[in-house]
């Protein structure tokens, strides 16, 4: 093999995540500043890179600024956690890690070393031992054994240089049981120096449902994973309109004075009863076409019919139809509403017809010799 690759328990490597979860900040000034990095994600190839971030914080560490470095990760390459712990180490007491939800496999590593770990009181640190894929002959997978081997002793020295005073024993018996530690379990170990303040973070930022692959996972851990998203609350309902108070005296008025005016007071009836007085608009539209309906049965000499198809609530194209109708069945004549045209051109002179016996006559005059 090229290369030894050493990942936690997970299986496969996660798909990269689009999301921006590794960030370092500075606030303050001079004596007041300080330096915050967040590891909210997968370590190594996956997600931030021991070299990447090696060179991110000293691009931005002034040499005597506190610096806190939060971790929200399941882990990953373990040589990376373990280069990304030296780093902190190198920091001495100006460095804190913080444990904001989880720090697993390569993570833990990677927080124990700084000078001081504060864990949430609702996150946790898991420890196992570690993990590996390699193909090739007999002796190839003898030297992938050995290497786990020695990875093994490498994380129980990053646990030890956090913890000099933990049993070995007892702490190679927690990795390679893949223990998970609740955050009073983490300082009793001596892993963790204090607890602090529980905060409320989504697993692993988009690298959760990983955890589902591991043996030993806390319930409550993986229930996280089955929540559904918060419901969008349902947008406040405006208070319905309340619709303008009617005043049916009014309209019942404006339509008795409106037929009167017009010279068609027979129809305030039907009016009334047709519009039901619902609005000022409904009713001036029931008196306009009512004068339209009385003006075709006016122009049709039918005007008997115009309080009969204003109460059946006939529109003018109705009304044409029916007037069209009862004039052909009695004889009538069509009803021509159109305007005369102005401009119509002159009728055309039209040629005297011939008539066939006066020819005849003037032939026979004309034979005899005698006129007609």
């Amino acid at each position: 093999m090229n290369r030894l690759r050493i990942f936690n328990k997970a299986g496969d490597p996660p798909a990269p995540q689009n999301k921006h979860w590794y960030s370092l900040k500075a606030s303050g000034e001079a004596e007041a500043r300080s330096i915050e990095v967040y590891v909210y994600g997968e370590i190594g190839t996956w997600g931030i890179t021991a070299n990447q971030f090696v060179r991110d914080l000293a691009a931005m560490d002034d040499g005597v600024s506190p610096i806190v470095v939060a971790f929200n990760s399941i882990g990953g390459d373990l040589f990376d956690g373990l280069a990304i712990h030296n780093a902190l180490s190198r920091l001495g007491e100006r460095c804190t890690g913080r444990v904001d939800a989880l720090a697993a496999s390569a993570a833990s590593v990677a927080v124990c070393g700084a000078h001081k770990v504060v864990i949430a009181s609702n996150a946790m640190l898991m420890i196992h031992n570690p993990w590996t894929y390699a193909s090739g002959d007999a002796e190839d997978l003898r030297k992938v054994a050995t290497a786990l081997d020695q990875a093994m002793e490498a994380i129980i020295a990053a646990y030890k240089s956090k913890a000099p005073d933990i049993d070995e024993v007892e702490l190679r018996r927690l990795v390679n049981a893949e223990t998970w530690l609740t955050a009073s379990e983490a300082v009793a170990l001596g892993l963790a120096d204090e607890v602090g303040e529980g905060l409320t973070v989504k697993a692993c930022v988009g690298q959760g449902s990983v955890l589902q692959r591991f043996q030993h996972a806390p319930q409550a851990l993986l229930a996280q994973l089955e929540e559904s998203p918060e419901p969008t609350p349902e947008p406040i309902a405006p208070e319905p309109v309340k619709p303008p108070v009617v005043d049916s005296a009014k309209l019942a008025l404006l339509i008795t004075q409106s037929c009167n005016t017009a010279g068609i007071s027979n129809l305030i009836d039907s009016l009334i009863s047709t519009t039901n007085l619902v609005d000022e608009a409904t009713v001036n539209a029931a008196i306009t076409s009512a004068k339209a309906v009385r003006d075709l049965c006016v122009a049709a000499r039918l005007p008997e019919f115009t309080q009969e198809f204003v109460a059946a609530g006939l529109n003018a194209e109705a009304v044409r139809s029916r007037l069209f109708d009862k004039l052909v069945s009695g004889g009538g004549f069509e009803i021509d509403n159109s305007l005369p045209i102005n401009d119509d051109p002159a009728p055309k002179t039209q040629a005297k017809q011939p008539d066939s016996n006066a020819i005849y006559a003037a032939r026979r005059a004309a034979q005899t010799g005698v006129k007609a």
